[in-house]
């Protein structure tokens, strides 16, 4: 392990020179940055994903939503088209990614979801479509400085923070842990309940950020739903995900399922193939056996569940929310910077 570490190091030397000369274009004002003309929050991270940026964002909109008239703003990761895109429910995942889909889907007080790779061409088009658009979230924008947003909210996972990371390849970090000066607010994701004050003090002090900038999230798992043949009282399941990090799923699940896990990269695309062999690895299994997926792995498999089959087997899907420490401070936050601005 330490000789491949070693062999990797010149390679990540190499992105961090990289890297940090285009941070500082940026920061420079050699390269230009547009300024988004309506209030913007983006969420993102310094990692290549897992960190949990979707439920963030959906919980942004759903604080904003009632009072403002929301749009999302999308690359579209792993989608088939390009460019500029308004989505309605009816898209596709393979056509526009799971996330935007999951957005339009899930989240009636938005008002726009739309995904465009070139950020500022994405903001142009959805303030033309609608100018009386009030806030616009950026999901997974961190690194596109070719648009400037208001508000940054930088996400950590707490089992792995950036401070413990390194620069890809030898990491998981697209930049520098220095990146986290662009943030306003730092969130740590995924943390584990009941997780005690001086636990979340030492972690602040490791992120070397001032306290009142950290807040601290825990994911929600909600009722299980169906989406093919339901099964009463379930005690076996086969989990099928396609996510970068199942990790707190299965810590979730085990203490009231034996699971039998099928796992597959992030924002895998689904083929017939996979689904039929995981109907058969269901015949081995009794009547109390169950299949479940994320949510974000349904919004992929949606538009198949009848040509697959899948409505004829016990397939749910457990949808997630988050919750956050400091609430009424957090909110605060986000609802002071927009209706300063607005």
């Amino acid at each position: 392990m330490q000789l491949f570490r070693f062999l990797l190091f010149p390679f990540s030397f190499v992105f961090y020179l990289i890297t940090s000369v285009r941070n500082l274009l940026y920061d420079w004002k050699i390269f230009k940055a547009y300024n988004i003309p309506v209030p913007s929050i983006c969420v993102g991270n310094l990692s290549v994903g897992g960190t949990g940026k979707t439920p963030h964002v959906a919980y942004l909109a759903e604080l904003l939503g009632s009072k403002h008239t929301v749009s999302i703003l999308s690359r579209g990761y792993g989608r088939s088209t390009t460019g500029y895109r308004l989505l309605n429910e009816n898209d596709q995942a393979d056509q526009v990614g799971d996330e935007p889909l999951f957005y339009v889907s899930t989240l009636p007080q938005v008002d726009q979801v739309v995904v465009c790779e070139k950020r500022k061409t994405g903001v142009e088009k959805i303030i033309e479509k609608n100018p009386n658009t009030s806030v616009i979230l950026l999901d997974d924008a961190f690194q596109h400085r070719a648009v400037k947003a208001g508000l940054n909210l930088l996400i950590t996972d707490f089992s792995k923070p950036f401070f413990k990371d390194y620069l890809m390849p030898l990491g998981t970090l697209r930049e520098s842990r220095n990146g986290k000066e662009r943030a306003d607010v730092i969130i740590v994701s995924k943390t584990p309940k009941n997780l005690s004050e001086s636990t979340k003090n030492k972690f602040v002090s490791e992120l070397k950020i001032e306290p009142n900038k950290v807040f601290f999230s825990s994911i929600e798992y909600g009722d299980f739903r169906c989406f093919g043949q339901p099964r009463e009282n379930p005690k076996q399941m086969i989990l099928v995900t396609g996510i970068a990090n199942p990790k707190p799923l299965e810590e979730y699940l085990r203490p009231n399922f034996e699971i039998f896990h099928v796992k597959f990269p992030d924002h895998y695309a689904f083929k017939a193939e996979d689904i039929a062999e995981i109907h058969q690895k269901l015949s081995n299994f009794g009547n109390e056996t169950i299949i479940l997926t994320t949510e974000k792995d349904f919004m992929r498999l949606k538009s198949r569940t009848s040509d697959w089959k899948m409505n004829q087997f016990p397939w749910y899907y457990v949808p997630i929310t988050v919750s956050i420490d400091r609430e009424v401070e957090f909110k605060e936050i986000i609802n002071g910077y927009v209706k300063t601005l607005s």
